[in-house]
């Protein structure tokens, strides 16, 4: 018993010989170090963090360029198919010229049959050149179609209405296809606005 109340003593002595402007420090860095550790460190945004769809605009216009190069690359050599195809195939067929075929001559019509297989493969161009495009950039679909509806809501917002185009000046880039930039994107707002103005305020 009376070991316990000696040891009771130097312990009580041992922290009435501590200096009392050290305590506060100490109890200042107890607190610090706790804060510090609650508090866990906020990541660095990045580039591709600016955007909720993990995309950013120009990164999105540019692959939206793309898709236009793909459909316009793929759309001259699909014309050029369906042109020989058509060549071949009613360049072969027998033909009297005594019996025109509708009322027309039989080489006119099957001109004419074979000029319609290279504009039908001028139409299925586009479709294809799309089809591989999405495929090359399958990864990043998801995205790029969460952007399109956010780019079409925004287009059909800030173009003109359709109730002020002139048959004679219709309105410049409907749909923003051409748009494949900021920049293009901020020349197409200026030419909307510069129509619409010029459409509500017409000069006398």
């Amino acid at each position: 018993m009376e070991s316990c109340i000696a040891r009771g003593l130097r312990i009580s002595t041992r922290q009435s010989t501590l200096s009392p402007w050290k305590a506060p420090q100490v109890f200042s860095r107890v607190k610090s170090t706790i804060a510090t550790s609650k508090v866990p460190p906020t990541p660095a945004k990045t580039t591709a963090e600016t955007s909720a769809d993990g995309i950013s605009w120009p990164e999105y216009l540019r692959i939206k360029k793309s898709k236009r190069t793909w459909q316009t690359v793929v759309t001259v050599p699909c014309a050029l198919v369906g042109l020989a195809a058509g060549g071949v195939y009613f360049g072969n067929l027998d033909t009297d010229p005594l019996k025109p075929i509708m009322g027309i001559d039989p080489f006119f019509f099957y001109g004419f049959c074979t000029v319609g297989c290279a504009g039908l493969g001028a139409l299925i161009g586009p479709t294809i050149g799309a089809s591989i495009w999405r495929y090359t950039h399958r990864r990043v679909l998801s995205h790029i179609d969460n952007k399109d509806h956010e780019f079409f809501r925004r287009i059909a917002k800030n173009r003109v209405d359709v109730s002020l185009q002139n048959p004679t000046q219709p309105v410049p880039d409907y749909y923003g296809e051409k748009i494949g930039s900021l920049h293009q994107y901020r020349q197409w707002l200026r030419d909307q606005s510069k129509y619409r103005r010029k459409a509500l305020l017409p000069e006398e």
